[in-house]
C-alpha cells in the first residue's frame, strides 16, 4: 500500500531530477539558416520561409536541435535584411506572418527550436521611427543619434572622424532635419540611441512580440556596436585616434575603435533582455528561452556577456576565437591554446560554444582547405558545450565564385573592383546545394539571387546521402556520438600531442572514454595516447572514421600506437568503461 511518505519521497525525487536536467541548449547542435539562400519555394530565385518549412525534416535528419534564421523581417534590403523597416512584420520577399506561424508550428512538431535574428543596433532609414525622428516629432526626436556637425570656413563637416564598417564616414547628412545621423554600417542603417529609455522599451517590446509568436530565443546581431561613448556637456563626441597601418580615411581600420564599440553599458543591455526572457518563461511556462550574442570583442569583454555577480546575461555569447584567430597554417598548439583559453576564462557554471563558420566569413573549406572539412565538423561536435554550424558546412560547401558584376554585398560594392573579393561576403552566401539538378535544386525558377557554386554537382545533399563517408554522413554519425553520456555530460581535456596533432578526451565515470584526434597537416603521424592522457584503457576502437581513413568503423587499436593519415581526423572509443 502506498504511504504518504513514499508519495512525498517520489515527488521530491522528481523535483530533484527536474532540477538536475541540463538545459536543452547546453549541448545543443545549432544550425544557422540564411533564408535567402536556403530553399526557394515559389520560383523567384530567393529563399523563403516556406522553403525553410519544407526542409525542416532535413534538419531533423542531421541531428539539429535548433536553427537561427538570419533576418526575414520587412526591409528595403540595402543590407539583405539587416536594415529593418518594421520589426514586427515579415517581408513579402520571404512570405507572410502566416507562413512564419506555419514554420514555427511544423518546427514544434519536429522538436526543432526556432531562434530569431534580432537586430537592435539600427533600423532602416525607411523605418517609420526614423522618418518621424527626422521630422523632429517629439516622441521620436531622440530615437537615433543626431548631431548638426561643424561649419569650418563655410564648409560643413561631420561631428567626428568615425568610420563606417562599410567604408566612409559613419555620419550622413539629412537634408530634412539639417543634421547628421550616425550609421555604423550602411548609410541606410541609422543607429538607435540606446541612452533613450523609450528606445530600450521599444526594442524590449519587439522581443516580447516574437516570444509570443513562439520563438525559442534570439541571436542578437552586432551587440558590441549598441552604445557609443556618451556625448559631453555640449552634446559633442570625441574623434577616435588614428591607426598607422592605413592612410585611407574611408577604411574602417583608419581609426582605433575606442568610442564606437565595446562601451561598458552594452553588456547590461543584454542583462535587461535576459530578464525579459525569464519573465516570459515565468508567465507562460515552457523550456528556457535563450540569447545568442554576436560580439567580435576581445575575449575578456566577451565574458561579461555571460552575466555578473547580480545579473544573468546571454546563455551563449558567441565564441569567435576559432573563426577569428585560426589560420590555414595554424599548428595544433594554436588550436589547443584558443580552445583552452576560452574554457579557462569562462565564468564558473557557464557553458562553452564553438563557431567556425557563418554568413560573414568565407566557408571553412575555402579558408582552411577542403582536406580539413571533416576536421572542423568533428572538432565542433566533440568539444564540450554547444556547436553552431552554418548551412552547408555539413556538406563541405566551398565559396562560390561571384564575379564583380554579380556581387551584391554592400561591404564589397562600396569598395573597389580590384579588391572586391577580399571584402565580399557573397561567396559564402551562395544557394544551398540540395541536388545535382538545375540550380542545385534550390529553386524551380529561371535564376537565383546569387550564382550557385560551380561544384554543386559533386557537393550536394542528394549525392552525399549515398556516399558512406561523405562529409554529410560523417556529420550525421557525429551527431549520434554526441548523444553518448561522456560526450554530452563528461569532462574534457584538450591537448596538442605535437605541432601536427590535436587530441580531445571526453570522459565520465562509469562510461566509455572518447578521444578525438586531429591531424592538422599533410603528414602521416603516430600517437601514443598514454603519453598524452593518464589512466587510459589499453584498447580503443574506431567510433568514427572519414574518407581519409584506412581503418574501418569498429576496428581495434592499442592506445600506445595510433596512426593518422594526412589530414585525418577520427574518434576513438575505449573498449571498457572507466
Amino acid at each position: 500500500m502506498t504511504t504518504w511518505s513514499s508519495i512525498v519521497l517520489l515527488l521530491v525525487c522528481g523535483l530533484l531530477a527536474a532540477e538536475a536536467a541540463e538545459p536543452w541548449w547546453q549541448t545543443a547542435s545549432f544550425y544557422q539558416i540564411y533564408p535567402r539562400s536556403f530553399k526557394d519555394s515559389d520560383g523567384d530565385g530567393v529563399g523563403d520561409l516556406n522553403g525553410v518549412t519544407e526542409k525542416l525534416e532535413y534538419l531533423k535528419e542531421i541531428g539539429i536541435t535548433a536553427t537561427w534564421l538570419s533576418p526575414f523581417l520587412r526591409s528595403p534590403m540595402a543590407d539583405f535584411g539587416y536594415d529593418i523597416s518594421d520589426f514586427k512584420e515579415v517581408d513579402p520577399l520571404f512570405g507572410t506572418m502566416q507562413d512564419f506561424e506555419n514554420m514555427v508550428a511544423r518546427a514544434k512538431q519536429l522538436n526543432v527550436k526556432i531562434i530569431l535574428d534580432f537586430v537592435p543596433n539600427h533600423s532602416s532609414d525607411e523605418c517609420d521611427w526614423f522618418i518621424r525622428s527626422a521630422a523632429g516629432e517629439a516622441k521620436y526626436k531622440d530615437y537615433y543619434i543626431w548631431h548638426p556637425g561643424f561649419v569650418e570656413n563655410g564648409v560643413r563637416r561631420p561631428p567626428t572622424n568615425w568610420v563606417s564598417v562599410f567604408r566612409g564616414s559613419a555620419w550622413e547628412w539629412h537634408e530634412g532635419r539639417q543634421e547628421y545621423y550616425l550609421h555604423q554600417f550602411h548609410k541606410k542603417q541609422p543607429d538607435f540611441n540606446f541612452r533613450n529609455p523609450v528606445v530600450r522599451e521599444e526594442m524590449n517590446d519587439v522581443l516580447r512580440f516574437w516570444l509570443a509568436k513562439g520563438v525559442d530565443g534570439f541571436r542578437v546581431d552586432a551587440i558590441y556596436h549598441a552604445f557609443e561613448v556618451e556625448a559631453d556637456e555640449n552634446g559633442n563626441y570625441p574623434d577616435e585616434p588614428r591607426n598607422d597601418w592605413t592612410n585611407d580615411p574611408d577604411e574602417y581600420g583608419y581609426t582605433h575603435k575606442i568610442y564606437t564599440v565595446d562601451q561598458p553599458e552594452t553588456p547590461h543591455l543584454v542583462y535587461e533582455w535576459r530578464e525579459i526572457l525569464e519573465q516570459f518563461q515565468q508567465d507562460n511556462g515552457g523550456e528556457e528561452r535563450i540569447l545568442m550574442v554576436e560580439t567580435w570583442s576581445p575575449i575578456e569583454i566577451v565574458m561579461h556577456y555571460y552575466g555578473n555577480e547580480t545579473a544573468e546575461g546571454a546563455q551563449i555569447p558567441f565564441n569567435f576565437q576559432l573563426i577569428s584567430n585560426l589560420h590555414y597554417d595554424s599548428d595544433a598548439y594554436h588550436y589547443e591554446y584558443l580552445i583552452n583559453n576560452w574554457l579557462s576564462l569562462m565564468p564558473s557554471g557557464k557553458s562553452a560554444n564553438w563557431v567556425i563558420g557563418n554568413h560573414d566569413k568565407n566557408r571553412v573549406g575555402s579558408r582552411f582547405g577542403a582536406d580539413r572539412i571533416d576536421l572542423f565538423n568533428i572538432l565542433l561536435l566533440t568539444l564540450p558545450g554547444c556547436s553552431i554550424t552554418y548551412q552547408g558546412e555539413e556538406l563541405g560547401m566551398l565559396d562560390a565564385y561571384i564575379s564583380w558584376a554579380d556581387t551584391v554585398d554592400p561591404q564589397a560594392c562600396n569598395g573597389h573592383e580590384e579588391n572586391y573579393m577580399a571584402m565580399s561576403r557573397d561567396p559564402a552566401r551562395s544557394p544551398m546545394q540540395w541536388t545535382d539538378g538545375k540550380f542545385s535544386g534550390f529553386t524551380s525558377g529561371d535564376a537565383t539571387w546569387l550564382p550557385v557554386a560551380q561544384d554543386y554537382a559533386q557537393r550536394n545533399v542528394q549525392k552525399e546521402r549515398g556516399v558512406a563517408l561523405s562529409h554529410l554522413n560523417v556529420f550525421k554519425r557525429l551527431q549520434q556520438l554526441r548523444q553518448e553520456p561522456a560526450v554530452q555530460e563528461g569532462d574534457a581535456e584538450v591537448k596538442a600531442v605535437s605541432s601536427y596533432v590535436l587530441a580531445v578526451k571526453r570522459y565520465l565515470s562509469g562510461e566509455y572514454v572518447y578521444i578525438s584526434l586531429f591531424n592538422v597537416f599533410g603528414y602521416i603521424e603516430n600517437v601514443n595516447l598514454n603519453e598524452v592522457f593518464s589512466g587510459l584503457p589499453s584498447t580503443f576502437q574506431y567510433a568514427l572514421v572519414t574518407g581519409k581513413s584506412i581503418k574501418q568503423l569498429g576496428d581495434r587499436v592499442a592506445a600506445s600506437s595510433v596512426t593518422l593519415m594526412p589530414y585525418e581526423s577520427i574518434v576513438l572509443r575505449s573498449t571498457t568503461t572507466i
